[in-house]
C-alpha cells in the first residue's frame, strides 16, 4: 500500500483537473514550485511520466489518463490504480503512442517493434499511420517520426535512418511511348501522379535540386492519390510517373520494373527522425523504445556498409 503518495496523488488529480500547475497551485493554496516538486515525485516513485509539458500546451500521458480514470472515483479505487501504473524493479509497464506517415512505417517502425516487444512485453504500442502535421503534446502522443524538416526546432531528435533521396520513376514502357524527360520542366508535358497536401488541400509540387539550384515543378496528371502502394502499381502499369522514396522501390528499380528518370536533380533528405517535447519529459517506454531503434539502426548500418564492401 502506497499510503505515503496518497498527498502527491492529490495534488496530481488537481492539475489534471485544472489543466494548470499555477491554477492547482492557487487551488491548493501553496506555490507552483511546491505542486511541481509533488507531481515529479509522485512520477519518480510510480517510474511514469504523467504530463507531458511545453511552452504552449499541456496534456496528461497515457499512465497519466489511467491514473486519473482510476483514481478520480474514491481513495480505495485510487489505492489501486497506483499499483497498476507502477513498475516492479527492473520492469516497464504503460503504453507507447506513435503518429508515423505512412512512407516510414515499414522502414522505421515495423522493424523495431518485433525486438521491442520481445523485451518489453508489458508496454502496450500504438502506432498511428498519418500523412499530416500532428501536435504531439496536445493530442497525446508520446512521440512522432517525420522528415528532419518537418520538425519543429524545439523538439529533442533522434536519428532512426540514414539520409536518402526522392526520385522520379517510371516503367519503361512508358518512357519508350512517350520519351523520357531530360530536365524538370519537361515534367509539365507528361502523366504525374500527384499528392494532395493535408494541410493546404493544394497539389504538392515536385522538388529537384542539382548544385545550388533548386526547382519546384506543380506536375499534373489524371489521378491524384496519396496510396504509395496504389501509385507505385499504376506506374508499374506504364500509367505515369511518380515521385517516390527511393527506398520504397529499391525492388522494382532493382528488378527493371521500373528505372528512374532525371536522377541527376534528385533531391537528398537528411533522413526520418524520432521527436518529443524534452529529454526530461520521455517516458520509460518511450527510452526503451528509442534505445531498440538506435541499436537496429546501427546494425543496419553495418550490415549496408558491408554489402558496399
Amino acid at each position: 500500500m502506497k499510503t505515503h503518495l496518497l498527498p502527491h496523488l492529490q495534488t496530481f488529480l488537481v492539475v489534471a483537473r485544472r489543466q494548470s500547475f499555477s491554477a492547482a497551485a492557487r487551488e491548493l493554496g501553496i506555490s507552483p514550485a511546491a505542486v511541481s516538486q509533488s507531481v515529479r515525485h509522485l512520477e519518480e516513485q510510480l517510474r511514469v511520466t504523467l504530463f507531458t509539458r511545453t511552452t504552449r500546451s499541456m496534456a496528461l500521458t497515457e499512465a497519466g489518463r489511467r491514473l486519473l480514470e482510476g483514481a478520480g472515483p474514491g481513495l480505495g479505487q485510487a489505492l489501486t490504480s497506483l499499483q497498476e501504473v507502477s513498475a516492479g524493479p527492473g520492469e516497464v509497464v504503460g503504453r507507447l503512442k506513435l503518429t508515423v506517415p505512412e512512407i516510414a512505417v515499414p522502414f522505421v517502425i515495423a522493424p523495431v517493434l518485433p525486438a521491442f516487444r520481445a523485451r518489453h512485453p508489458r508496454v502496450e504500442v500504438e502506432v498511428v499511420a498519418e500523412n499530416r502535421f500532428v501536435d504531439i503534446v496536445a493530442e497525446g502522443y508520446d512521440a512522432g517520426v517525420r522528415l528532419h524538416e518537418a520538425i519543429e526546432r524545439d523538439m529533442v531528435q533522434v536519428r532512426l535512418t540514414e539520409a536518402f533521396r526522392f526520385v522520379v520513376v517510371a516503367a519503361p514502357a512508358y518512357l519508350e511511348k512517350h520519351g523520357t524527360p531530360r530536365k524538370p520542366e519537361d515534367l509539365l508535358r507528361h502523366e504525374c501522379f500527384t499528392i494532395r497536401i493535408p494541410s493546404s488541400g493544394t497539389l504538392y509540387a515536385w522538388e529537384f535540386e542539382r548544385g545550388k539550384r533548386n526547382w519546384r515543378v506543380p506536375v499534373r496528371g489524371g489521378i491524384v492519390t496519396n496510396n504509395r502502394q496504389l501509385m507505385q502499381t499504376l506506374v508499374e502499369q506504364g500509367q505515369g510517373l511518380a515521385y517516390a522514396f527511393e527506398p520504397a522501390v529499391e525492388g522494382a528499380l532493382r528488378d527493371g520494373r521500373l528505372v528512374r528518370v532525371l536522377e541527376e536533380y534528385a533531391p537528398s533528405v537528411p533522413g526520418f527522425f524520432l521527436y518529443f517535447p524534452s529529454r526530461a519529459q520521455r517516458s520509460g517506454p518511450l527510452r526503451l523504445f528509442i534505445d531498440v531503434a538506435k541499436e537496429l539502426a546501427v546494425r543496419a548500418g553495418s550490415a549496408r556498409a558491408l554489402t558496399r564492401t
